[in-house]
């Protein structure tokens, strides 16, 4: 008899690709962005949640009702499959997916410590060394990542649980140390470390990579909207996997800096920055801005040595 399984999507559109492969056993949608805003080690516990709404609601307008009907009802859902022997994870290689994954790995670990867990990443096409997007992929190459997946290791698992608690640390700094040494069956995990390292403020001009990236964009293209400018942003951003809203909200962040954005053309401040002539890290401060469990400003990221330092 064949063992039951459970599959944990990234996100409804690898859920509708499931659906239509008709693959056996249920299949419950991750619908979170654990990678913004801050968070805390025990996964779905009243205190996680509060901290994920307040985060939502404050920098997102979420609604009460919105992220009841569309988070916590599918964690419910998640609650409520409780003896499937086969838990298989569908995640992507980006930060936000990286993120999501290790959180769910440590809610497994403590709610389902029969299950065997399974994990499944799409490779990279070898001709434009990008990396596919599980939704894109045909039935027949989802079918043959399905059947090539891994099943993790309590090693891997506790390795899994060790980060995501390190990730809602205070201090962000333990991370490093990660970085060197690369875990085999979680191959996209320290490149996604790494991204999330420099998502804190850079010593010379107080703007993390992302937002540099963001100014540089601007200097370098020419953009007649808003709207042309994100979408490029969206194409070019590498291992993030950020979306719309996500940047909308950090170029709002930087408005500063923008002369116009239709179109979008920096200011001299804006041009000084950039060029790390000014520093911006005064007027960009936000003294409740978490990565994880970290305040964001109370570090310093050192592009030279490429490492943190603690304010």
């Amino acid at each position: 008899m064949k063992p039951t399984q459970l599959h944990i999507t990234n996100g409804d559109n690898t859920t509708l690709a499931l659906q239509k492969l008709k693959i056996d056993g249920a299949i419950v949608t991750w619908r979170e962005m654990l990678c913004e805003g801050k968070t805390t080690i025990d996964v779905g516990s009243e205190i996680f949640w509060k901290s994920r709404f307040d985060f939502f609601s404050q920098n997102y307008k979420i609604t009460k009702k919105y992220f009841i009907e569309h988070t916590l009802k599918e964690f419910r859902t998640l609650c409520n499959h409780k003896y499937q022997e086969e838990i298989i994870l569908w995640f992507e290689y980006d930060l936000f997916c990286q993120i999501n994954m290790i959180a769910v790995i440590s809610w497994l670990k403590k709610h389902r410590p029969k299950a065997a867990i399974a994990l499944v990443c799409p490779e990279k096409k070898i001709e434009s060394e990008r990396y596919l997007r599980l939704n894109k992929l045909t039935q027949k190459e989802l079918l043959s990542l399905y059947k090539k997946r891994v099943i993790l290791t309590k090693d891997d698992i506790g390795y899994a649980d060790y980060v995501w608690h390190l990730y809602c640390s205070k201090s962000p700094l333990q991370l490093q140390n990660l970085i060197a040494n690369p875990h085999s069956h979680f191959s996209y995990l320290t490149d996604a470390i790494e991204a999330h390292l420099q998502r804190f403020p850079s010593i010379k001009n107080g703007l993390n990579k992302i937002e540099n990236n963001i100014l540089e964009t601007a200097q370098s293209g020419s953009y007649s909207t808003k709207k042309s400018f994100i979408k490029k942003l969206l194409h070019n951003q590498g291992i993030y996997g950020f979306g719309d809203l996500q940047y909308e909200k950090k170029i709002n962040n930087l408005k500063g800096l923008f002369r116009s954005f239709s179109p979008v053309v920096l200011n001299d401040l804006g041009h000084d920055v950039l060029q790390k002539k000014q520093n911006y890290y005064h007027s960009i401060k936000n003294e409740l801005s978490y990565l994880g469990g970290s305040l964001k400003y109370n570090y310093l990221y050192d592009e030279i040595h490429g490492k943190l330092l603690k304010l």
